[in-house]
């Protein structure tokens, strides 16, 4: 068993939130395979854990177990072909609180154009969002997992985007807008089409 299912393994799971500075960005680095080089003060404050049990480890030391394999699969498909990718992640913390985020990178490159760093950003989702939205869709994609499997969890994942004529980025991007719109903190913003998705997500992440 390899050491992040070991510590994993030793959380009892928790349902209730970690209690957290939800204005703050989550910030980490990772090498090429995912392994933690670089943790922020709110990773570490948030996650729990202190930066000498983070630095070494796996990114995946946090994957909660209520989060489908689906969607990782998708994330890091992207990520290996050099592309950002908005993924909402339901995240578990060493007391084994859950906290729910949305991903934001930035991919180092060599000389050669091999892959040598993400920088992953991370913020909060809003509650709605969660809670009317994303906790439904993967309740369900889990549930094909255990049944069916990944292969059938995806087709489902595909037929569901397909329904909605979204990507799984421009959904999200869709349900976040829609209710920071409604909040009004998107009021007066209108961007034009070619650039609605990017110019969102930077604003999201103030980058």
């Amino acid at each position: 068993m390899n050491q992040e299912n070991q510590l994993q393994n030793r959380i009892t799971v928790i349902d209730k939130e970690v209690t957290w500075d939800k204005t703050q960005v989550i910030m980490s680095k990772t090498n090429a395979f995912g392994i933690i080089e670089y943790a922020n003060e709110v990773f570490v404050d948030v996650s729990g854990y202190e930066d000498y049990e983070l630095m070494g480890q796996p990114h995946n030391i946090i994957r909660h177990p209520e989060m489908p394999k689906v969607i990782f699969k998708v994330l890091w498909e992207n990520l290996k072909q050099g592309k950002n990718f908005h993924a909402i992640v339901k995240n578990l913390a060493k007391s084994g609180r859950y906290y729910w985020v949305i991903t934001d990178f930035e991919i180092a490159k060599d000389e050669n154009g091999v892959i040598v760093n993400y920088f992953g950003r991370r913020q909060a989702v809003p509650h709605e969002v969660i809670s009317l939205h994303i906790e439904p869709l993967y309740k369900k994609l889990l549930q094909i997992e255990a049944a069916s499997g990944v292969e059938f969890s995806e087709k489902y994942l595909i037929g569901f985007l397909e329904e909605k004529k979204r990507s799984y980025v421009e959904y999200i991007k869709e349900l976040i807008f829609d209710h920071e719109k409604a909040q009004s903190k998107f009021a007066n913003y209108e961007p034009e089409e070619e650039e609605e998705e990017i110019g969102f997500f930077r604003r999201l992440f103030n980058r």
